[in-house]
């Protein structure tokens, strides 16, 4: 039987999905994840414990498992475990991006301006050391303007100013973010600066594509139709396929390929986040990775393939039916965090699930779970699923659905100090 390494975090939404996948070929799923260190396999199912926050030391760790457990592939979920897994990769002379590229994609400054210097639209940037004078700064910036840490995914600290006093105001929370035990426990990388670049006006979509020899396919093409103008940059709802002319379509797919190929890019998933304006397109963001969370269930490719299945089916270079979408129109919904609080109730769920053209409803938060908003936020309380014959049909069932639930959250409670 083949074996694949699935890299993970337990906070992560869709390992799971890599894990059915696996089941349905046939394939050994070895977890690797960051759950303990310490103990002998504490949970009884073989996984094997790594920190993703120090790469070297889990790709020796893979290396060393691999001498006695044969590993035929490495799939990594997520943007903190791509480093680690890139390096296992070469080490065990497997199929795969380089670590040098997957390297150049975790910071936002280094692959700004590598793309920069491959002709490549990205906004203007600089980077920004956090020890630095905000009101000072302010003077010399141009506005408006867009804060972002370097290595944090999921719009985590991404800040629109518009002035010099909004953007004081928003260096020093982006600097108290960066400060917290819980970033600097997981994201060590990259805390003591940030990025400033410039806002651009325009519509954004996400590409998932799949890479193969360097060639770049377009798996879907997502529009985001709600506008992400900011101060903040919370995504809500995706559809596919997209609403625009194909010539748009084709420009967005041309930019990607370059910006991969620019980054040195070569096997596997990719996910771009892009803004198409008067200009033509811009690259806001490339990863080698699959879509976040649970979207990727939006996606059924053929006669009912997951994209998961797809990226295994790929890896172990088995035949793939068909990369056509399956449905005529498809979306999802990332349900936001609108305020600060503990999660107490949820209400509307089969209000939801009774409009037509919604397939599923997954809360993901818990009942109990303190609820952070964005900027400090980056995780959502649950997704939405639709599919229709349109995907103005889709947006719009998304909305109808969304207006059927209820959160009931309540304050967080106040440390008293003695």
């Amino acid at each position: 039987m083949k074996r694949i390494l699935l890299l993970f975090t337990t906070t992560g939404y869709n390992a799971q999905d890599f894990i059915e996948a696996a089941r349905k070929l046939n394939i050994k799923v070895i977890p690797g994840t960051d759950r303990c260190d310490v103990l002998d396999d504490p949970w009884k199912d073989g996984a094997l414990p790594l920190r993703f926050t120090r790469p070297s030391e889990a790709a020796q760790k893979i290396m060393d498992y691999a001498r006695n457990h044969p590993i035929d592939a490495i799939i990594s979920v997520g943007d903190s475990t791509t480093i680690a897994g890139a390096l296992a990769t070469r080490k065990l002379r497997l199929i795969g991006n380089s670590p040098e590229s997957v390297k150049s994609c975790h910071s936002k400054l280094l692959s700004r301006k590598i793309l920069k210097k491959a002709g490549i639209p990205v906004p203007d940037f600089q980077n920004i050391l956090l020890s630095q004078d905000a009101k000072k700064l302010s003077k010399s910036i141009k506005f408006p303007c867009v804060l972002k840490p370097l290595s944090l995914s999921t719009s985590q600290g991404v800040i629109r100013a518009n002035d010099c006093t909004s953007f004081v105001k928003a260096f020093h929370r982006v600097q108290k973010l960066l400060q917290l035990p819980r970033i600097q426990k997981y994201q060590p990388f990259d805390l003591d600066q940030i990025l400033v670049e410039d806002y651009l006006d325009g519509q954004e979509f996400a590409l998932e594509g799949l890479l193969n020899n360097g060639k770049l396919k377009t798996l879907a093409l997502f529009d985001k139709p709600d506008p992400l103008q900011g101060p903040f940059f919370e995504e809500t709802i995706y559809t596919t396929p997209s609403r625009l002319p194909t010539r748009l379509q084709k420009e967005l797919l041309s930019c990607c390929q370059k910006a991969s190929q620019a980054l040195g890019l070569t096997d596997g998933p990719i996910h771009a986040e892009l803004r198409l304006n008067r200009e033509g397109p811009w690259i806001i963001e490339i990863a080698p990775r699959t879509i976040g969370g649970l979207c990727s269930r939006a996606l059924r490719f053929g006669i009912g393939m997951s994209l998961e299945e797809i990226h295994i089916r790929h890896k172990f270079k088995m035949p793939i039916p068909s990369l056509k979408l399956k449905d005529r129109s498809a979306g999802v919904m990332m349900l936001p965090i609108k305020r600060k609080g503990i999660l107490r109730r949820v209400s509307g769920l089969k209000q939801a699930l009774s409009i037509q053209g919604i397939v599923d409803v997954t809360v993901t938060a818990k009942k109990g779970q303190l609820l952070i908003p964005p900027p400090e936020g980056d995780s959502y309380l649950g997704f939405l699923f639709a599919r229709g014959s349109s995907s103005e049909k889709v947006e719009k069932t998304l909305k109808t659905a969304h207006q059927q639930l209820s959160f009931d959250v309540y304050p967080e409670v106040p440390v008293l100090s003695s």
